[in-house]
This record gives structure tokens, C-alpha cells and sequence, in this order.
């Protein structure tokens, strides 16, 4: 299943770099837009489509499957170890962070407060770790897949969690490119597990397209963070107005 996610994501990314959007596609073999994403949404391809999509298109099978091939061998998370160690010094983690941006060493040295010889020395770091491969001339190689994430719940998301949700959850979120929104429903299981599907997809398509807009001059990126999550929740204030009956039942049944 995840070579299939990987074959429909090197197709559409295949896509885009030519220009074709769904609307163009669909016209092409004679599907409605709608229904071209919702199979491309769902990945839910038969090969008879993939063909009817690869004629259509005159995209060769051995391109996107020799990218999808490349991508499956790159990490998706680091170890434990790995983590703690980049986020137990604060220089290394910056430099983890803009390689991850695709920052150069001359580009990280006119942003921050560090010297061309530091951040080689941390690049190397990095290189042992295997975040990368340092390559001649000093250019980064990632070897982190499109879909890299920090570990759930480990060092890096820990720190954040102690350190940086104050500071980031400061703003009133009422500036440029800045929104907040808060929705509190009450949906079955099934629509629950289509909500995080969808938010995982959300997460992946952005993650994507921080690599496409890497080809944009350095001064043309911005730098912005966001974050999806969803749980069982209900306000403290909420929780001390249930009946007793309701405490227990309700809470669970949405875990």
C-alpha cells in the first residue's frame, strides 16, 4: 500500500511539473473533474485507468515508478537517539531546520548568528546521523522523504510541546498570513477516521509543495509553520457539567 501511495504521489507531482491539472486530465479520458480527484484523493487506481492516465499524459511508467523507488528508500522519521540529539543543542537544530528548508550554507550564515566553519562542522554532524549527505563544495543531499516528520511524542515534539506552544499560540492570529480556527463536532467513527485521512493528506500535499517551491529564489520563501490536530476534547468547564452517567461513556466513545 505505501508503493501505491508512492506511485500516485510521484504521478501527480509528474502532473503538476507539466502543467496538467485535473481539469485537463479528466477532459483527456473522459472523467468528470470531480470524480479525477476523488481518485487521485482516495489513490484508488485501477491499472487500466493508470494506462488510460499514462497514455493520456505520455508519461513513462519507469519515471514515476523510478521516483517513487528513491523516495521509498528515504526516512520518514529519525530513532529516538537521533532526535535527542539534534534538539539537545540549539545550533544543530537550526541547521537541521534550514536544510529541511533547503537553505544554503551561505544563505544559513547570512539568516542567523553562525560562522561558515560552524555550520560545516554541524552539517558533518548531521551527515553521521544520516539527515544527510554532505556533498562536495559543501552542498546538502536530504535524505529525508517528502513525508519526514518528527517522532509522535519524542524529543523534538516534546520540546516543542514545553517550549514553543506558549510562544507560538501567543499571537491573536488576526495578521497576514495567519488564521485560527477552532471546530468542535460530533461525528461518527467512520467520519472521524476520514477527518485525520484528509489531515494526513492536507500535511503531505503541504510537504510537497515546500519541495516544489525550494526551486524559488531564497527571497521569494517565507518562512511559516502550521499544525492539524484532533482529539477527543471537551472544556474543563464542560467536563464539570456532566452528569455522572455521561462522564464515563461519552468521553470514551469518541477515543
Amino acid at each position: 500500500m505505501l508503493q501505491a501511495t508512492a506511485l500516485v504521489d510521484s504521478l501527480k507531482r509528474e502532473l503538476k511539473a507539466r502543467g496538467i491539472t485535473y481539469a485537463e486530465l479528466a477532459a483527456r479520458i473522459g472523467m468528470s473533474e470531480a470524480s479525477v480527484k476523488r481518485m487521485f484523493s482516495q489513490k484508488n487506481f485501477t491499472l487500466q485507468r493508470l494506462d488510460e492516465i499514462l497514455n493520456a499524459t505520455e508519461i513513462d511508467f519507469r519515471d514515476i515508478a523510478l521516483i517513487a523507488h528513491d523516495e521509498s528508500r528515504l526516512i520518514s522519521e529519525l530513532s529516538y537517539a537521533q532526535e535527542k540529539e539534534i534538539i539537545g543543542d540549539t545550533k544543530l537544530f537550526l541547521i537541521a531546520v534550514s536544510v529541511l528548508n533547503h537553505l544554503t550554507v551561505d544563505q544559513i550564515v547570512q539568516t542567523y548568528q553562525v560562522t561558515e566553519a560552524e555550520v560545516v562542522k554541524f552539517l558533518v554532524r548531521l551527515d553521521k546521523i544520516g539527515f544527510i549527505e554532505l556533498m562536495p563544495n559543501n552542498r546538502v543531499k536530504l535524505l529525508v522523504s517528502r513525508t519526514f516528520r518528527w517522532i509522535p511524542n519524542g524529543p523534538i515534539q516534546n520540546h516543542f510541546r514545553e517550549q514553543a506552544y506558549s510562544d507560538y499560540l501567543e499571537s491573536k492570529f488576526d495578521g497576514e498570513n495567519e488564521l485560527l480556527r477552532l471546530v468542535n463536532v460530533m461525528l461518527s467513527k467512520q467520519s472521524i477516521a476520514a477527518l485525520l485521512n484528509r489531515f494526513t493528506q492536507v500535511a503531505r500535499e503541504f510537504s510537497q509543495q515546500h519541495q516544489e517551491d525550494a526551486k524559488l529564489p531564497y527571497e521569494d520563501r517565507y518562512s511559516i509553520s502550521f499544525m492539524l490536530a484532533a482529539r477527543p476534547w471537551m472544556p474543563t468547564g464542560f467536563k464539570e457539567l456532566l452528569r455522572p452517567q455521561q462522564a464515563g461513556p461519552k468521553l470514551v466513545r469518541h477515543k
